[in-house]
């Protein structure tokens, strides 16, 4: 049931296949609670998809993946040069340990475009609802930059 739960989530967030459609890209590096690589496709309709493979360092070592569908609010930061609009999002993440835990992702944070370059910076924190093998919270917090190819 729980992996019915997750699968749905994920289609639910994923949206129709037509907004699909990939107006860029950005790779590069997620500092936090993960640490690893970080990537991002930019839709046309307005949103995207990130995903990152880490390292988390809390308790047992142990890898940490995760993919998020996220939406845009650019009117609420106001920067005198490039853009930062407000993220928000729902998705998955998956920790591979002992005993792998898998769980739904709600990330909020906030993204810097900086002007007439091809780099940008990032913030975020994310709530993570735990479903299997025991429902449990836990939060991630993370920092990064990433280069944007169009």
């Amino acid at each position: 049931m729980k992996k019915m739960i997750i699968a749905a989530t994920l289609l639910a967030a994923a949206g129709p296949a037509a907004a699909l459609e990939a107006r860029g890209y950005e790779l590069g590096v997620i500092v936090g609670e993960p640490t690893g690589v970080s990537g991002k496709m930019e839709l046309a309709d307005g949103t995207a998809l990130d995903a990152a493979a880490a390292w988390s360092f809390s308790g047992k070592d142990k890898l940490s993946l995760h993919a998020d569908k996220l939406w845009y609010r650019r009117d609420v930061f106001k920067v005198k040069t490039g853009r930062m609009p407000l993220y928000y999002g729902v998705g998955a993440r998956l920790k591979l340990e002992d005993k792998s835990k898998v769980g739904i992702r709600m990330p909020i944070g906030a993204q810097y475009y900086v002007p007439d370059s091809r780099l940008t910076f990032f913030g975020e924190l994310a709530p993570i609802l735990d479903l299997a093998p025991d429902t449990d919270l836990e939060f991630s917090a993370a920092i990064g930059f990433r280069v944007v190819f169009q």
